[in-house]
């Protein structure tokens, strides 16, 4: 029998450092976008140039998170986030004293290089030291510290720039990077990845491949909001993606050793998980980026009161996560995976039918059921897709995950940044019309999860205890998804 490495101390360290790598990657999103007005002004710096500072970071991240999450099954997740974190917190110091645009942007690709790193090590350090029917509550914990980071990063953003300057943003990063370091080897988690590959070489063919076809697809729809999609740059960009993309698959196929492996790939509860979280994100996200435009220039709302206005979204996320994790273990994840992508639908066909009449009220209430919906999915489509890994695949698996969460944004953004524009001028008519045209398609566009959500396993029956603690006169657990908060 496997010894187990559930030591009373360690599940608690690990999860910490689990929850500290998501937190600084999502608290590090947030708080850059308060600061990029007055980088900009500092560094004498175009607008181009400060949306490459994000456009980098993105990239980078996008197109190695598979492969980061295939290097951590190899040779240990532990020791993946410890190199993330660490180099994360490396090239946060090297942006807060950069001199120039130039090297806040080369310096933020190499902060990019290392999120890949420790976002898949994050999942699959949770499933190394949980059994899969108890990842239920870590997972919804961690979901609610993305929230909770999220919120608080404009917020934080705001008064670090307004009392230390924009390099603040970054110096922060790097005492948490350290932090996270530490609990990493407290957690004294071995390294249980890299069985199925011993002795085989990991193949960089595949890595390229799929590097290439990410990079190209985010770089054109981060381009839409610009040029537009009939743009022979987005024209372009998409083709070749999609031409790469088709390589790829060919050379999967053929490959002894593939980036993602046969049991991954044919996986049911796994891709479903991954296409039902890059649809929801898609219509989520793009359902943020069209309000934003609507409460600021349809009802003249500043930055802050249109911040204000969708906290209760934030909050539901927080409050929604846990709640989610009960919900998972009672209905399972088929049930609670359709209740969160119906809920995220009808959130975003109720923002389409607000106009400038709307009450802070019922815009609160729609932001609150888009909240709800999407931390459901989250929780769901992450303690799945952990949860039903292969055995020794959790990094890739991971890495997947969080590729169609950074994905999906960018798609759905594209979308609404292409429709918008259709209403010209900046009248609240004109507005209310583009922006009910817009989420109509990003509604049916996060309807499409629908489809996958059906597909992923139903509640689990319960059983009665295994012979070997009906031996001890001990019962057995019935929650096969959650577990007691004392437990963690």
């Amino acid at each position: 029998m496997t010894p187990s490495v559930t030591t009373p101390a360690r599940p608690r360290l690990a999860l910490a450092g689990s929850i500290a790598g998501a937190m600084i990657v999502a608290l590090d999103g947030s708080v850059l976008f308060v600061a990029q007005p007055r980088l900009q002004r500092d560094l004498s710096a175009t607008l181009a140039q400060v949306q490459w500072t994000s456009t980098a970071y993105l990239l980078a991240v996008a197109s190695l998170l598979v492969l980061a999450g295939r290097l951590g099954d190899r040779y240990g997740h532990t020791r993946l986030l410890l190199i993330g974190s660490l180099g994360f917190g490396a090239a946060s110091a090297g942006i807060a004293v950069a001199p120039t645009v130039g090297w806040v942007i080369a310096l933020r690709a190499a902060q990019g290089v290392c999120g890949a790193l420790l976002q898949p090590a994050t999942l699959a350090l949770l499933r190394q030291v949980y059994p899969p029917d108890r990842l239920g509550l870590p997972v919804a914990l961690r979901t609610s510290a993305i929230g909770a980071a999220a919120a608080a990063g404009p917020l934080l953003g705001g008064f670090l720039v307004e009392e230390f300057g924009w390099r603040s943003v970054f110096v922060i990063n790097v005492p948490a990077a350290l932090v996270i370091g530490l609990l990493c080897l407290a957690a004294r988690v071995p390294a249980a990845g890299g069985e199925r590959d011993a002795g085989r070489r990991l193949e960089a063919g595949g890595a390229l491949l799929l590097a290439a076809a990410l990079a190209l697809l985010v770089n054109a729809l981060a381009g839409v909001e610009l040029h537009g999609w009939a743009d022979r740059r987005t024209v372009a960009g998409l083709l070749g993606s999609a031409a790469v993309a088709a390589v790829l698959v060919r050379h999967e196929r053929r490959s002894r050793n593939p980036l993602v492996p046969a049991a991954v790939a044919r996986s049911v509860p796994v891709t479903a998980s991954m296409a039902m979280l890059l649809f929801t994100a898609s219509g989520m996200f793009g359902a943020l980026f069209t309000s934003t435009y609507f409460l600021q220039y349809a009802l003249g709302l500043d930055p802050l009161d249109s911040v204000l206005r969708s906290l209760p979204l934030t909050a539901m996320m927080i409050v929604g996560a846990p709640l989610a994790g009960r919900l998972l273990r009672v209905l399972g994840a088929r049930t609670t995976a359709l209740g969160g992508s119906l809920l995220v639908v009808l959130g975003i066909g109720w923002l389409a039918a607000t106009d400038s009449g709307t009450g802070p009220v019922a815009m609160g209430a729609t932001f609150a059921l888009l909240g709800a919906g999407y931390a459901t999915v989250m929780v769901t489509a992450t303690g799945t897709v952990v949860g039903d890994a292969p055995p020794g695949y959790a990094g890739v698996v991971g890495g997947l995950k969080q590729t169609a969460v950074n994905i999906g944004p960018v798609l759905g953004i594209a979308v609404a940044a292409g429709l918008l524009p259709a209403a010209g001028g900046v009248q609240a008519e004109q507005w209310e019309g583009a922006m009910g045209t817009a989420l109509l398609v990003l509604a049916a566009t996060a309807a499409l999860a629908l489809v996958p959500a059906a597909l992923l396993p139903g509640a689990r029956r319960r059983t009665g205890p295994p012979p070997g603690d009906a031996s001890r006169g001990r019962p057995e657990r019935a929650a096969p998804y959650l577990t007691s908060p004392s437990e963690v």
